[in-house]
């Protein structure tokens, strides 16, 4: 089979006007980046506001393996295959991040015959909203620090200073760092740190606000760091909000493109789920509701990260009330869980699938713990014996969870058609009953103790004594109302990425936590957990290039 690239590359793209027309938009309410870019125009939203909103369908997995899971590709594919047999429907994504194109993880359009194209412009620059995104976020920084260097009039302690400055790339030599060095004129020295572009409150921010109105409203409330006295000071206190508003004002605005069979899909934003809340921007999937039957959607790594965000921040701040739940997995990767080496995962192993399957076992209890119907979806693998699949289906079925086989890597759309009625027959007979883990109304401890031991099987949490300061200071400044945000592995349901399947006997370890007020929620830190990754020893940018006018290598 021919590289994600090369299928992309070689498609027949329509322009982006024409996809648009299908579902209804003017050329007038586009802003157009080429002709297969664009963005949805505010006048498009006073249009469609007041439209019914479609079903909106979260897609999410079980902790990702070197197997792979394949939640993007089930996301574009299922799209695809819910327009073939008749749905309208819109797939509602996040952009991807520079840093793991260039790493390890590579892109994030899709894959094989279910990908977003262009997916070299996705993956690559797209329209700038990152960029915009980082000047945004340094640009505080250079006038937090231009502040203290020009007489500090706020009396800002320089070692309570929170905001970090940003980078879209891996870059671990910038984790800690020291600025101000020189001369008198250099400004003051003093400790200093980055973090990877989308582990930025700016994007945060960005994904999670209503309109420019709103975004300004919580870049005000951004807390850079602390006076002599304890006191936050914040971005409105350094007269930052007007000119950072200004950087962010095209990128605030979601961005759409087409998959291979030209249905559109809306790109906005984009949070790591392991370090930040992971789900495409508030605006894209309000967009999506308005303009389709039904509104397709992912969130970062496995349901305890992605899907738990997804529902305990996104849909609590935003109102959202899903209808249906798509979990992905592959076979491939229940016998990873089960034990079995990367090796050897194409060997019929039922034994290793019986020990593996208690990993997604987990995840459907979780997602049933919100009462949202849940749909398992197999991306089928050659391998892929008929006794695995049939136990695998046997078992999600005894557990309440619809299931259905996916090919759409391999097939496109078609692939994805039994997927597709799968999920229509769980929208038309189930009702969901969305309800939130996280209680607002708890205190910071209860909602972290929500998550860690009735998501993540955990028998409790411990803290450290950064961590339990920072949490009974916040409580104190009147932040107990705001949901957490949990920083941990994506490769396991604990804080250790070595314990597979659905480890028990553990205990959740919250070493640091701060507060992204501007976001609205609190940032725990756990593990081994780094809000600014590094590039592994051969890193995908080793085999990207540009020959004869068209990029190589990119995946």
């Amino acid at each position: 089979m021919k590289t994600d690239i090369e299928i992309a590359q070689e498609a027949t793209m329509n322009r982006i006007t024409d996809v648009a027309e299908k579902y209804g938009i003017d050329q007038d309410d586009l802003e157009l980046y080429g002709k297969y870019k664009a963005k949805l125009s505010d006048d498009l939203w006073d249009k469609v506001k007041d439209r019914p909103d479609g079903k909106l369908v979260l897609v999410t997995a079980i902790n990702p393996t070197p197997a792979g899971e394949g939640k993007t590709t089930t996301s574009i594919g299922l799209t695809d295959a819910l327009n073939r047999i008749g749905k309208k429907t819109v797939v509602a994504l996040r952009e991807p991040s520079l840093g793991p194109c260039f790493g390890i993880k590579g892109g994030a359009a899709g894959g094989g015959f279910a990908q977003v194209v262009p997916m070299e412009d996705l993956n690559l620059h797209f329209t700038g909203d990152f960029h915009a995104i980082t000047s945004a976020n340094n640009l505080l920084a250079a006038l937090l620090d231009n502040h203290i260097k020009q007489g500090n009039a706020l009396r800002i302690d320089p070692k309570r200073i929170t905001w970090k400055r940003c980078e879209d790339m891996n870059d671990r030599v910038l984790r800690n760092i020291v600025v101000g060095l020189g001369g008198r004129g250099d400004g003051v020295v003093r400790e200093d740190h980055f973090v990877i572009t989308v582990a930025s409150e700016v994007m945060a921010i960005l994904c999670l606000s209503n309109d420019m109105a709103d975004l300004k409203k919580r870049l005000a409330k951004i807390i850079v760091g602390y006076d002599v006295d304890g006191n936050p000071v914040t971005a409105e206190q350094l007269h930052a909000v007007g000119a950072m508003a200004a950087l962010l004002k095209d990128a605030i605005k979601p961005n759409i493109i087409q998959t291979l069979e030209h249905n559109m899909a809306v790109v906005h934003g984009g949070p790591f789920a392991n370090i930040a809340h992971g789900c495409n921007s508030v605006q894209a999937t309000r967009f999506a509701l308005k303009l389709g039957d039904i509104a397709v959607t992912e969130a970062g790594f496995g349901a305890d990260l992605g899907a738990e965000k997804f529902f305990d921040i996104k849909c609590q701040m935003a109102g959202f009330r899903p209808d249906a739940c798509v979990l992905v997995a592959t076979v491939r990767a229940l016998k990873y869980n089960g034990g079995v080496p990367k090796t050897d995962l194409g060997i019929e192993n039922l034994d290793a699938l019986k020990k593996g399957i208690v990993n997604l076992e987990k995840h459907i209890e979780n997602i049933q713990q919100y009462g949202v119907p849940c749909i398992v979806a197999i991306n089928r693998f050659a391998s892929d014996t008929d006794a695995e699949l049939q136990f695998v289906e046997d078992f999600c079925r005894s557990k309440g969870a619809e299931f259905a086989l996916s090919e759409v890597h391999g097939k496109g759309g078609e692939g994805g058609e039994a997927l597709a009625r799968a999920v229509l027959n769980t929208l038309e007979t189930k009702k969901s009953d969305f309800h939130p883990v996280q209680e607002l109304s708890a205190g910071l401890y209860d909602k972290i103790e929500a998550v860690a031991t009735k998501i993540y099987g955990a028998d409790g949490v411990d803290y450290e004594p950064k961590a339990k300061k920072a949490i009974d200071e916040l409580t104190a400044l009147g932040f107990s109302n705001v949901p957490v945000c949990m920083a941990k592995t994506q490769y396991s349901l604990s804080d250790d990425p070595k314990k597979l399947g659905r480890p028990t006997g553990f205990r959740i370890t919250v070493r640091d936590a701060y507060i992204s007020a501007g976001a609205g929620f609190l940032v725990c830190l756990t593990g081994d957990i780094m809000t600014m990754p590094g590039l592994p020893k051969k890193p995908a940018a080793f085999n990207i290039d540009v020959v004869d006018g068209k990029i190589t290598g990119l995946f």
